[in-house]
């Protein structure tokens, strides 16, 4: 085995071991601890470099400049659409829910990551990737919305014209 081979394998020993320990304590999370930003750069090291961003009760998770998913209170939340919805309910999973003084809110674009996926990051990377692609369809959904409303904006603005103002443009 070369000195690379070694140095790789001791990494890779050693990163499992560190992501073990941590997902032990993050099993108490679940009883009101949270998670912490070193936790989640561990938890998605196989899958590639996140972005990280406190937000309201916990943190935003982000790739190349797309939220995907939230570390909060009350869980680790993927986003979730139309394609991998059902991967999550044939885990039993639930969607998003918070309580307001009136009523309970489900926000059914991020959904509850089962359980037995923090013992596997590297399937937790393969649902990273596909909440990742949810949350990148999502976006170009919402992008020709908001170019459309523009657009009928300015031509509402072109068509209406003041009676001052045409009796300027007719002279």
């Amino acid at each position: 085995m070369s000195a690379g081979e070694i140095g790789a394998s001791w990494f890779d020993t050693h990163h499992r071991v560190r992501v073990e320990a941590r997902l032990f304590t993050m099993r108490g999370w679940r009883g009101g601890s949270f998670m912490d930003r070193d936790f989640l750069i561990d938890l998605f090291s196989n899958f590639g470099p996140v972005t990280i961003r406190q937000m309201f009760s916990g943190y935003g998770i982000s790739a190349d400049g797309t939220n995907f998913a939230l570390a909060l209170r009350s869980g680790l939340y993927f986003r979730a659409d139309e394609a991998t919805i059902p991967q999550f309910e044939a885990e039993g999973s639930k969607p998003f829910q918070y309580q307001t003084r009136s009523k309970t809110v489900t926000v059914n674009s991020y959904w509850e990551l089962p359980a037995r996926l923090f013992d596997d990051i590297d399937e937790l990377s393969v649902w990273a990737r596909a909440a990742l692609a949810a949350a990148q369809r999502a976006a170009l959904k919402k992008r020709p919305k908001a170019r459309k409303a523009a657009m009928v904006v300015k031509k509402k603005r072109k068509g209406k014209m003041g009676k001052a103002k045409r009796a300027h443009h007719s002279t």
